[in-house]
């Protein structure tokens, strides 16, 4: 079970090393995230990016090392239904925040 296999329905299974490869680097980006807070290195405003982008990369890491998630032909089905999923998450979350600043607008005595 070292090695990479391939399933009869063509699914790319990771080997074990891929899989610490993955463990280890979210285990750092965990840790950056949290020394970031402890530290106080940063100004909120600051520290709330560096974590985003911790995030948006940690998200990354799992999709490669986990999901097993590339370019390649065979995962060209998986890409499309998870950008679907990603719009429509989008979607959802900003016409959310939108409906409830506009509510918060108009419904607030000034």
């Amino acid at each position: 079970m070292a090695d990479a296999h391939t399933s009869s329905a063509g699914e790319s299974h990771g080997s074990v090393g891929s899989y610490l490869t993955g463990f280890v680097i979210s285990v750092l980006l965990t840790a950056a995230a949290f020394g970031l807070v402890m530290a106080h290195t940063f100004s909120p405003s600051g520290t709330m990016g560096a974590i985003t982008l911790l995030a948006v990369v940690q998200i990354v890491v799992h999709l490669i090392f986990f999901l097993h998630m590339n370019g390649s032909s065979e995962q060209r089905w998986n890409i499309m239904a998870f950008a679907f999923t990603v719009v429509t998450v989008l979607i959802l979350v900003g016409g959310t925040i939108f409906i409830m600043h506009d509510t918060s607008i108009n419904m607030m005595s000034r």
